[in-house]
This record gives structure tokens, sequence and C-alpha cells, in this order.
């Protein structure tokens, strides 16, 4: 089995070792990526275990389809590659008869590969078209929020999703400017922005507005709201799920979540005054460790959560 990736797996062992793995268990990696947590996990298993893998990127699954291939011939685990936004988790298990799971681990966010693309456009250190499609096939890019939305909805993208505090003056300095002429790339985005941005933050609060939009055209907080819904519905009891998040806003819906059982944090309770969430935390959310953070950059802002099913009262 190979073991290069596209990027260095963030808090590989830490996340691994949260899914508590049962040899013949059935996991799934809603977000495949380089390959390298689906690969930790089927180290792990034996030959009547069950992983699937799940991403929305064409060149990620094609990076693995050999491997994958390979475990239907030998006296391995399986490996099952599902190319599909993690969203529709439930569905596809439906397809593949699967009622119930052992554990689901997420890596949130956008990997180093796509960075790395300097074409897709996810970064503003290099020129290129305003894309930021996780999934090539869909329809709406960066450029067509940039030079579409109203002044009002980028100011909430940026607001929302960049917690940014200039959120009204980037979105009027857009609209300002596609009105001589479309912006179109991720130089010609930043070059608007960055007047904007004290010269102390430019660079983090760039970022944050990169994020932001491809938040927006990635629909990714609606799509971990689903997976996470229906990650808790199929796990087993005792089941685990470990979800690795890089920013508030993911953070905020798996905490509340795990703590409530519900995607708003609203906790409610039955009559003998138990909580009637579904998961319960496994530990405290873990960080990477010094020798993690000084190798792999992606690991700075990671935090790891981990919760576990519940039997039934």
């Amino acid at each position: 089995m190979q073991d290069t990736y596209h990027h260095v797996p963030v808090l590989l062992r830490e996340s691994v070792d949260a899914l508590a793995i049962r040899r013949d268990g059935i996991y799934v990696d809603v977000t495949l990526g380089g390959g390298g947590h689906s690969r930790e996990v089927l180290r792990r298993l034996g030959s009547g275990g069950h992983l699937f893998s799940f991403d929305q990127d064409a060149e990620a699954i094609a990076q693995c389809e050999a491997e994958a291939e390979a475990t239907e011939q030998g006296d391995g685990p399986t490996w099952t590659l599902v190319r599909s936004n993690f969203r529709y988790l439930r569905s596809w298990m439906r397809y593949y008869g699967i009622d119930a799971v052992d554990g689901v681990l997420a890596d949130l966010g956008v990997s180093s590969r796509h960075f790395d693309a300097a074409e897709r456009g996810f970064s503003f250190r290099a020129d290129a078209p305003l894309d930021m499609r996780m999934n090539q096939q869909a329809r709406l890019k960066a450029s067509d929020v940039v030079n579409t939305y109203t002044q009002e909805q980028l100011a909430t993208i940026f607001r929302l999703y960049g917690e940014l505090q200039q959120a009204n003056r980037l979105a009027a300095a857009i609209v300002r400017t596609r009105q001589a002429e479309p912006i179109a790339t991720t130089a010609a985005l930043a070059g608007v922005l960055a007047p904007l941005l004290g010269r102390d933050r430019e660079s983090k609060d760039m970022a944050k507005a990169f994020q932001a939009l491809r938040i927006e055209v990635n629909h990714e907080m609606d799509a971990l709201r689903d997976m996470l819904l229906a990650a808790t519905a199929l796990l087993t009891p005792g089941g685990r799920l470990a979800v690795i998040a890089y920013h508030s806003l993911e953070d905020r819906i798996v905490k509340n979540l795990v703590r409530s059982g519900n995607i708003e944090g609203h906790v409610e309770q039955d009559i003998y005054g138990r909580t009637t969430s579904p998961l319960v935390a496994v530990g405290k959310p873990l960080t990477p460790a010094a020798d993690e953070l000084a190798t792999n950059s992606r690991s700075r802002s990671a935090r790891l959560r981990i919760a576990e099913k519940t039997a039934p009262h």
C-alpha cells in the first residue's frame, strides 16, 4: 500500500485512534483528500472490515481508485470510494445497503492539494481564475458570487463566513469595482480588498475573505450540517464520530451537535432531567502536538472533537 499523500494528514494518529476501530467494523471517511486517514483506517481493519471514503473532487478519487479495486481481490478489508459531497452520506449508505456504521471521520476544510493547484483559485497568493469549486462539475464559481451577488449578500457572506468587521466596506468596494469590469481573477479581487484591510492583519483578513467566498461557493456549512445529522443517525450505539475542524464556524456546529443533539445547540431534557442528545463527548478537544505543528502548517488551527453514540434510554 502506498504511503505518499498529496498532503500530510492532520492529527492522523489521534483521529484514527478516536474511532476505536473494530477489525470487522464498517467505517466512513467522509473526506478522502490525499487518502492519508483512509489508509490508516484500512491498516487497522481486518478481512471482515469495510471502509467507505467520500470525496467530490475527481482527482482525489482517481488517485486512490487502483488501491480500492485491489482490496476487492485480496483477503483484507474492502475499500469503497464514493464520488459525492458528504452531505449525501445517508443516501449513499442506503444505496449500498448499509443501515449502521461503527465510526465516521471527517477532516474538514480545504486540503493543501487545492491550495497548491493555483489554477483552482483557492488562494490569493497566486493569480488565477476565481473558481474555488471543490467539485469542478458544480456550476457556481467564486467569480459568479463576486460579480452577481448584491452588496447586501456579499456583506453577509463576509460577516458570517469570514467574521470580518469590514464586511460592508469590502462588499461595497467589490460592487463599485465590478461596475467598470468584472472581477475575474484572484489577483484582481485581492487588489480590490487589500486597501481596506489593516496592514498588520492584511494576510489574515485576506485569507478570511477568500475563506468566506469558498464556503459560499461550496455550500460548506449546509453540507456539514447534513453530514453530521446523517452520521449521528447512522452510528451504532458505541460508534464514534471524529471531526477535525479548522475554524470557529465548523467547530461551533460540531460542538453544538455533540452537546445538544442538534445544530442550533438547544439543549433538551427528558422528564428525568437527562439531556436527550444521542451523542456524548469523549474527552476534551485535541489539538496537534508541538512536533506536528513544526512540520505541518495546515495543523495550526486544527481541533479534533470526538463523540460516541449512546444507547437509547
